[in-house]
């Protein structure tokens, strides 16, 4: 049997000798597959291809939506054979096992899958793209083989874990081996959070229940259920991971791991334990600086608040300050300026709790408070360095809110950040720390707040006419709105395709200068500064709307509209 699916199409006079070189040079320059190369030249469709491998090879056409991959996965546990032959496991009934394939020419496939299993394999042929895409939402993105060592540990493997943990909980030396079921467990929920572009992971203890869920896109998303009498040891892995004390249970503790994804890329994770009732909640915020996105053009910003903020950044000194709550975009905006201000002819330092984001040519410093080595000390620090660019974390108090100003007010371009909701109220927070506002007023050049909102998927939006919502929001008659798909498609994740940026950008000119001087509150400061031109969060996000970027229900979890 002829293993060339290229060969086996141009033999059956499906392919011409022109488009199987074609497909050949794509896949040699891509490094894709023979059907997603297929679909890449537009040579078939995906109905069309499908058909022609069904009757090409005899097997018969599924549509993987009618069955619960998803939970046989799990079972089975066998990622590392699913997504190198990119085989969906469908059923599994009377000892047949039926996986789905785009490519049936992989004769290992049925051989691979059987030692695996145990169990006889049917083959059956499905769309391309949809199995691609089910894998991708199981396992997410490949990160490479090295990550992938250890091999993957199913439910059932678990569950008879739980029958011995609570006699074992103690035997650390077993925790601490890299090939133990526990510190499996652990490793394939660390990888399939960075695969699936996570922020966040939760490991949560309660009476009955130890849940496991990820942040993506800025929703938690419950992903696994060990048995909760796995919590002590889960815990001891990840606390033996990130070097903190697994005896200590009544206290809160802080780490870090280190996850290497292959020989060349490795993901900083922080650790942060909390004795609650049931046990401990451990939650990890992992800082993968490679997939952060740096490129202004792709943050959503205007042209308007673009040229604003670009403007700001090339004034020789004075103070940017971004503000908005915890995971709204701060780090991202912050350092996607300083990309712009990093060459080699100016000197930048940055004081951040922790470092997020590592970039070359700029030297960035771990405050640690716990020493007595905090914002305010790195800043006065930075001072005596020759700086040109300084960018502290956060203002936090007023001894670091203090010897910022100054700093933006003796030759230095300040960035920092705040927790406020909105860019006027900036002012006023600074105000009530103690800053003068006429040290305000002669440092501020530009306050960035924002919010980040999920992206519709531009493939399966749906659009939606809704006359009391458009005037309700007073958006032209024209308008035309859409909303997420809740099943979603092939490309997302329930109608939803990444986040966007939603901004208040606000430049300091003299009104407004003088507006502070004269203690203005919040309103007074917002109503100039729209009346100079500022587009507020709410309006930003209406813009948003109407383009049919971000749908109606977001912007109200976003901005409480």
């Amino acid at each position: 049997m002829l293993t060339n699916l290229a060969t086996i199409l141009r033999q059956a006079e499906l392919l011409s000798p022109t488009q199987e070189q074609a497909l050949g040079e794509h896949i040699q320059a891509s490094g894709t597959c023979v059907p997603e190369a297929l679909l890449a030249l537009d040579i078939f469709s995906h109905q069309e291809l499908t058909t022609h491998l069904s009757q090409l090879f005899g097997l018969p056409e599924t549509d993987i939506t009618r069955f619960d991959y998803s939970s046989l996965c799990g079972q089975l546990g066998l990622r590392e054979l699913i997504t190198r032959f990119q085989a969906l496991p469908l059923l599994s009934n009377n000892s047949v096992l039926t996986i789905a394939v785009a490519d049936p020419t992989h004769i290992q496939i049925e051989d691979e899958f059987r030692f695996a299993t145990g169990l006889q394999v049917e083959l059956v042929l499905a769309d391309f793209k949809a199995i691609q895409s089910a894998i991708r939402q199981l396992y997410g993105k490949r990160i490479g083989h090295q990550a992938s060592g250890n091999r993957d540990i199913s439910q059932d493997e678990l569950a008879n874990l739980v029958e011995v943990a609570d006699d074992e909980i103690n035997a650390i030396e077993d925790l601490s081996q890299d090939d133990s079921p526990v510190s499996r467990f652990i490793n394939q929920i660390l990888l399939d959070a960075v695969r699936k572009g996570a922020s966040d992971i939760h490991f949560e203890p309660y009476e009955d229940l130890y849940r496991v869920r990820l942040r993506c896109d800025g929703i938690l998303v419950e992903t696994q259920q060990p048995a909760n009498h796995l919590s002590r040891r889960l815990s001891a892995r990840v606390k033996i991971l990130a070097s903190l004390d697994i005896a200590e249970r009544r206290l809160p503790q802080d780490g870090r791991i280190k996850l290497k994804l292959n020989e060349t890329t490795a993901v900083d994770m922080r650790v942060s334990t909390l004795p609650t009732l049931w046990g401990e909640k451990i939650v990890l915020r992992i800082l993968d600086s490679s997939s952060a996105n740096l490129d202004i053009d792709k943050l959503g910003y205007n042209e308007q608040q673009k040229q604003l903020y670009l403007q700001a950044l090339k004034r020789p000194q004075g103070m940017i300050l971004m503000t908005g709550p915890t995971g709204s975009g701060k780090t991202v905006s912050l350092y996607t300026g300083l990309s712009i201000l990093n060459t080699s002819q100016v000197n930048i330092s940055t004081a951040e709790d922790p470092v997020e984001i590592n970039l070359t040519g700029i030297n960035q410093v771990q405050v640690q408070p716990k020493i007595g080595f905090g914002f305010a000390q790195a800043l006065r620090s930075f001072l005596r360095q020759d700086p040109d660019i300084v960018m502290v974390g956060e203002i936090r108090d007023f001894e670091t809110a203090e010897i910022a100003v100054k700093a933006s007010q003796t030759g230095h371009l300040v960035l920092s950040t705040l927790h406020t909701n909105s860019a006027a109220e900036t002012v006023v927070r600074l105000s009530n720390m103690g800053v003068e506002a006429f040290n305000l007023a002669s440092s501020l050049s530009l306050i960035i707040a924002q919010r980040l909102a999920r992206r519709l998927c531009s493939h399966c939006k749906t659009p939606v006419q809704d006359d009391a919502l458009i005037h309700q929001l007073s958006l032209p008659k024209e308008s035309m709105l859409f909303e997420a798909n809740p099943k979603g498609c092939s490309e997302c994740t329930g109608g939803y395709l990444g986040r966007v940026g939603i901004y208040e950008v606000m430049p300091f000119d003299d009104k407004l200068s003088q507006a502070v001087i004269k203690g203005a509150g919040v309103q007074d400061i917002e109503l100039l500064a729209k009346s100079r031109g500022m587009q507020t969060l709410k309006e930003s996000g209406l813009e948003k709307l109407k383009h049919g970027i971000t749908s109606y229900s977001e912007l109200q979890r976003v901005l409480y509209l």
